[in-house]
């Protein structure tokens, strides 16, 4: 893990983070709440109503949001929870890519952070895929993989939310930031011999 002391520590932001498996939310989060501050995480509506993935969604007060996100209503909503002093987390490629290149950044987390007026903490992130890639969960090599999380400098949201060239500019200034800090956290993440079993963003093992 590097760079989380750019997360503020106080105020809303949006942390907005390369979406390579399903359980990167879990390893942008866990560096985060060790500092004292929890990380609510955007997810599909109907990502609630699946069985046990919707309990956790529910039990740990993640926020529901609609596919294609494009009503007002939703993004006024979404930008309460940054107005409120919280930080929340968002993949703007809006699903899991195959961890080869970047999909194209959707609009949805330029609108709400210009919205809230609140920053954008860009997240790069590596070796989540290796053990959840986009085909499901795999327990092919490496046996303990590494995850490297980097946490880039916080931009600044200045625009109007329904201005396309001000929502345009950020979502390529998000993207951009989130591309170059991926390819720090792939340099940190190559195979260690003799590593340790899966390992949280900080290089020590889960549990």
């Amino acid at each position: 893990m590097a760079g989380a002391g750019n997360v503020p520590a106080i105020g809303g932001a949006l942390l907005a983070y390369n979406h390579i498996s399903v359980i990167d939310a879990v390893f942008v989060a866990l560096p985060i709440l060790e500092r004292g501050r929890a990380v609510h995480f955007f997810a599909l509506s109907e990502d609630f109503e699946r069985p046990i993935v919707g309990w956790g969604l529910r039990k740990t007060g993640q926020i529901p949001i609609r596919r294609g996100f494009g009503d007002w209503s939703a993004i006024e909503t979404s930008a309460s929870v940054l107005q409120r002093g919280m930080l929340a987390g968002i993949a703007p490629e809006g699903t899991v890519g195959d961890g080869v290149e970047r999909l194209p950044g959707q609009k949805g987390a330029a609108r709400i952070a210009l919205m809230a007026g609140a920053p954008v903490v860009p997240v790069g992130m590596w070796g989540t895929q290796r053990r959840w890639p986009k085909s499901g969960l795999t327990l092919s090599p490496p046996a303990r993989p590494t995850v490297a999380v980097v946490y880039g400098e916080p931009i600044r949201s200045e625009g109007d939310p329904r201005h396309r060239p001000d929502v345009q500019a950020l979502t390529d200034r998000i993207m951009d930031d989130i591309s170059g800090l991926v390819a720090q956290a792939r340099r940190g993440s190559e195979p260690v011999p003799h590593s340790s079993p899966l390992r949280g963003a900080e290089g020590r093992p889960t549990s």
